[in-house]
């Protein structure tokens, strides 16, 4: 029986690859885990078949590739290219996870679903989700996955109306889906698309807050509040960090908190991690599968509760 180590091989096009990954890798089994940084779009398929014709068609099983980064379409475009550039049998799976986008996107949109589900018995069809600092990683892919449940999606920023608009332009043209941008800076504006809104999540940068008390309490049809800052203070006023579920002060809407959100987060990419290490055939994983994953991990825990 081969006993090769496994080995993870880490692109980014950034300087750096992110610890908090590293950490994932090792915890999840692998033995080698090697970062390649300042990675281009144009050297992953020589990157990915030097990986693939080294160890023989036994080894390949006990190799994968993990594509980081801070650019979600780029990623994107990575994992193509990887797969493309397979040579059955020398096939490796590959993750693509840049900041931790796609997983946190994943647990954040499952998370409200279920909130939803359990909370106000319906789902994201026909709503109205609102998402603040949707220009980021997380903001931009969660707003895909909830355009593809039925939501009309606004991705929005506090500071800049045309790079809201051209986020959603861009990542709805490369995802195909259909993303609304919105300017926020201006108070009365921020009053009156939060008075429309259903389902609020904050994905602004750490330490920011960008909904404030009397902000929230003027959104009369919020249903959930979700937020992924672990960082004081609040990013939704009210939704603390542990919060999954909790009715909000008014209203009938609850909120969900980021430990909450980073709890399934963690379940998600470890379980995608350990798939790979574990597939008799090669995975490629991307935002969508880690949406599938975060489901099922909120199914295991609705059945247990």
């Amino acid at each position: 029986m081969d006993q090769r180590p496994f080995i993870l091989h880490m692109f980014t096009p950034g300087k750096q690859m992110s610890p908090f990954d590293i950490n994932m890798a090792v915890d999840a089994g692998y033995n080698v885990v090697v970062p390649y940084c300042g990675v281009t779009a144009g050297e992953i398929t020589g990157l990915t078949q030097d990986a693939i014709f080294s160890r023989g068609p036994k080894g390949v099983r006990a190799t994968g590739i993990f594509i980081g980064g801070r650019d979600v379409m780029l990623a994107a475009d990575m994992l193509d290219t990887a797969r493309k550039a397979m040579v059955p049998p020398f096939e490796v799976s590959v993750i693509a996870d840049p900041s931790g986008s796609y997983t946190t996107a994943a647990a954040l949109v499952a998370c409200v679903e279920e909130q939803l589900r359990k909370t106000h018995d319906t789902d994201f069809a026909g709503k109205r989700v609102l998402i603040l600092g949707g220009t980021g990683t997380v903001g931009r892919i969660a707003g895909v996955l909830a355009a593809a449940l039925g939501a009309e999606v606004t991705l929005a920023s506090h500071r800049d109306g045309a790079a809201a608009e051209k986020a959603a332009a861009d990542t709805g043209q490369r995802f195909g889906c259909t993303l609304n941008g919105a300017g926020l800076a201006d108070a009365a504006a921020r009053a009156a698309v939060l008075a429309q809104a259903d389902v609020v999540l904050a994905t602004a940068a750490a330490g920011v807050q960008v909904v404030s008390a009397d902000e929230r309490a003027g959104a009369g049809r919020l249903l959930v509040a979700a937020d992924v800052n672990a960082v004081p203070p609040e990013g939704i006023a009210g939704v603390g960090v542990m919060d999954d579920g909790k009715p909000l002060p008014e209203g009938k809407g609850v909120g969900i908190g980021a430990l909450a959100v980073g709890n399934v987060k963690y379940q998600v990419e470890h379980r995608l991690l350990v798939a790979m290490r574990n597939a008799d055939k090669p995975l490629y994983l991307g935002f969508r599968e880690a949406f599938d994953k975060a489901r099922e991990i909120i199914t295991e825990k609705r059945v247990k509760a």
